[in-house]
C-alpha cells in the first residue's frame, strides 16, 4: 500500500529522516531541561552541591534511574564548559542474575516444586516433565531442607513438611529492596555459590559549583563570522576553545584488493580443512624442480623461450639433490614405477637453467621430496597460493603473471572418492 500510494521507498526514507529530526530535538530539549534544573539546584541550594546524582534523578528530576547515563552526559558536559566541578564515587551492591529474578518474581525452584506436589503425592517422572533439568535441583534442596520424601519403590514424592518458608525468595527480594545488609554472609554466599545473585559495581556524581558557573548557561561560539567582525560583538562573546587533541573524523578509507580478498578466503577454508602452507617464497626456480622432477621431457613446447621467462643472470642454478638427480634422470631415459619413460638422453645443463616459476607445483614437488626424507612418514596436507609466470602476449585480460592456487594430499590408500569428497 505504501509503495502504490505514496511512492514506495522514497516516502518511507522521509519518515525515517523526520523521524530521527525529532528525536534528535527531543533529545536537546531534554538536555536543556537537564542543565536548567542542576544549575538551578545548585544556586539555590545553601550549600552549592548536589551530593547524589542518582538520588538527585529520581527524586528532584522524577526520571527513572535507567536515565542516569544521560544525566552523567549533562554533568560531564557543563563541567568541560567549568560549569560545575564533578566527583566521582564508586558503590558495590549485589545484584541479581536471570535466574536469581525468575526465583524473586515465582519463588525459588524448590518452592515451585515443593507447591507442585500434590497433598497425596504427585509421581516423580510428572515432575520431570513439568520441570526438565531443573528438577534434579530442587529435589536435592527439597530433600536437604526435609521438604519432601520420595519412596523409591513407587516413585511419588510426597511432602513431609506441612509448611515452608522460602528464604531464598525472602532474601532476593531483600537484595532487590537495598537491605541486602540484613541478609547474613553465610546465605549471600549461598546465593552466589547457586548463581543467583552477583557483585554489580556503579557509579554516582557529587555535583559542585564550578569556577564558571551561573545559574544559565551561555551557548560558546564556535566560529569568527564576517557578521561578528563587522559588528564588533566578537569583544563581547565568549568563544568555545579548541581541542587540538581531538581525533579527527575516521574516513571510510581503504579495503582489501579483490584479489588479495579472495585469497584470503581460500586461505581460511584450506587452513580450516587441515591443510599447511607451504613456503612459495621463491619466485626464481631451476628447470629441475619446474619441469624435470614432474616428469616434463626436456623437448616439451612449454620449457621452450615462447612460453617460460628464462633468467640471464644467474642463468643456472648452484645445486639440487644428487641421488634425487639420478633417480629423475632414469625414469625420463629408462622409465621405472610402471612407465616405460621417454626414452631420450637427459641432459643436466637443461635442467640446471633458472627460470621464472610457470606454476607453484615446483614447490609441490619440493614439498613431496623433503616428506620422503622423513624416517617415519606420516600423512600430509599441504596448499599454497602464489604468483606464476608465464611469457604470453599481454593485452586487456592477460598478464605476464597470475595467482595460483593448488593442494596435495600424501597419504595411503588414496582414492578418486577422497579426492571428490575434498572438493566438495
Amino acid at each position: 500500500y505504501q509503495r502504490r500510494v505514496h511512492g514506495g521507498p522514497s516516502f518511507l526514507t522521509a519518515l525515517q529522516i523526520r523521524f530521527l529530526k525529532m528525536s534528535k530535538e527531543h533529545k536537546e530539549q531534554e538536555k536543556k531541561e537537564f542543565e536548567d534544573v542542576v544549575l538551578s539546584t545548585l544556586a539555590d541550594s545553601a550549600d552549592g552541591q548536589i551530593s547524589d546524582s542518582i538520588q538527585f534523578l529520581t527524586t528532584t528530576l522524577k526520571k527513572s534511574a535507567e536515565e542516569h547515563d544521560f544525566l552523567v552526559g549533562v554533568l560531564r558536559s557543563l563541567a568541560s564548559s567549568s560549569y560545575v566541578v564533578l566527583k566521582e564515587y564508586e558503590h558495590k551492591e549485589m545484584g541479581l542474575t536471570a535466574e536469581g529474578k525468575n526465583y524473586h518474581d515465582n519463588g525459588s525452584i524448590e518452592a515451585q516444586l515443593y507447591r507442585k506436589v500434590a497433598p497425596e503425592g504427585t509421581h516423580r517422572d510428572e515432575l520431570m516433565k513439568e520441570f526438565g533439568k531443573a528438577y534434579q535441583i530442587g529435589f536435592a534442596q527439597c530433600m536437604s531442607k526435609q521438604w519432601l520424601v520420595m519412596d523409591k519403590a513407587s516413585g511419588v514424592v510426597t511432602r513431609k513438611a506441612a509448611e515452608i518458608c522460602d528464604m531464598v525468595q525472602q532474601n532476593l527480594m531483600k537484595i532487590v529492596n537495598g537491605k541486602h545488609t540484613e541478609v547474613d554472609n553465610k546465605s549471600i554466599e549461598e546465593l552466589k555459590k547457586r548463581g543467583l545473585v552477583q557483585p554489580r559495581v556503579y557509579r554516582s556524581y557529587g555535583v559542585s559549583k564550578g569556577p564558571k558557573f551561573a545559574r544559565q548557561r551561555k551557548a560558546l561560539v564556535t566560529d569568527l563570522t564576517m557578521e561578528l567582525l563587522k559588528s564588533g560583538s566578537w569583544a563581547e562573546e565568549e568563544f568555545k576553545e579548541y581541542n587540538f587533541e581531538a581525533l579527527p573524523q575516521e574516513l571510510p578509507t581503504g579495503a582489501l584488493h579483490p584479489l588479495m580478498k579472495v585469497r584470503s578466503q581460500f586461505r581460511s577454508i584450506l587452513l580450516e580443512m587441515g591443510f599447511a602452507e607451504m613456503p612459495t617464497n621463491n619466485y626464481v626456480e631451476s628447470s629441475f624442480w619446474n619441469f624435470d622432477a614432474l616428469f616434463q621431457p626436456q623437448q616439451h613446447p612449454a620449457r621452450d623461450a615462447h612460453d617460460t621467462f628464462f633468467l640471464k643472470s644467474p642463468a643456472t642454478c648452484n645445486s639440487y639433490p644428487e641421488d634425487y638427480k639420478q633417480r629423475v634422470k632414469d625414469v625420463h631415459e629408462k622409465g621405472g614405477y610402471g612407465s616405460v619413460g621417454y626414452r631420450y638422453e637427459w641432459k643436466e645443463e637443461e635442467a640446471k637453467k633458472n627460470i621464472l616459476r610457470t606454476h607453484t607445483t615446483a614447490v609441490s614437488a619440493r614439498m613431496l621430496y623433503k616428506l620422503a626424507q622423513r624416517k617415519q612418514f606420516k600423512p600430509a596436507k599441504y596448499f599454497s597460493i602464489d604468483r606464476v609466470f608465464r611469457n604470453e602476449t599481454l593485452d586487456a585480460t592477460h598478464l605476464a603473471e597470475f595467482h595460483q592456487v593448488e593442494g596435495l594430499i600424501a597419504d595411503y590408500d588414496l582414492t578418486l572418492g577422497d579426492l571428490i569428497g575434498t572438493i566438495k
